[in-house]
């Protein structure tokens, strides 16, 4: 099994930035890609980014490109989720999940573990 807890969600206003964190712990090794997600009320959860952790390799969905940056410590079994430039329609709780399998994909079906979401609210 593997546990992940999200922290760093918040207040904040349009154009400021915050740095979610998300620490692994328990088979960690067993992993092998990480992903952040986000939901809104009455939506899917919509994939944010992605990284693996043996060699970095990232990955964003168009709306984030340029704004947000995913990074991982090996050491701390931790990945981060820099987001600058809020948007008000950035507002969502953000999830951190686990992948096992080596499989490319921007769904969130395939993922194994997943955290318990942390919100973030953008005011205009």
């Amino acid at each position: 099994q593997v546990q992940l807890v999200e922290s760093g969600g918040g207040l904040v206003q349009a154009g400021a930035s915050l740095r979610l964190s998300c620490a692994a712990s328990g088979r960690t090794f067993s992993t092998y890609a990480m992903g952040w997600f986000r939901q809104v009320p009455g939506k899917e959860r919509e994939f944010v980014a992605r990284i693996t952790w043996s060699d970095g390799i990232t990955a964003y969905t168009d709306s984030v490109k340029g704004r947000f940056t995913i990074s991982r410590d090996n050491v701390k079994n931790t990945v981060y989720l820099q987001m600058n430039s809020l948007k008000p329609e950035d507002t969502a709780v953000y999830y951190c999940a686990a992948i096992q399998s080596r499989l490319i994909t921007t769904s969130a079906y395939p993922y194994d573990y997943w955290g318990q979401g942390t919100q973030v609210t953008v005011s205009s």
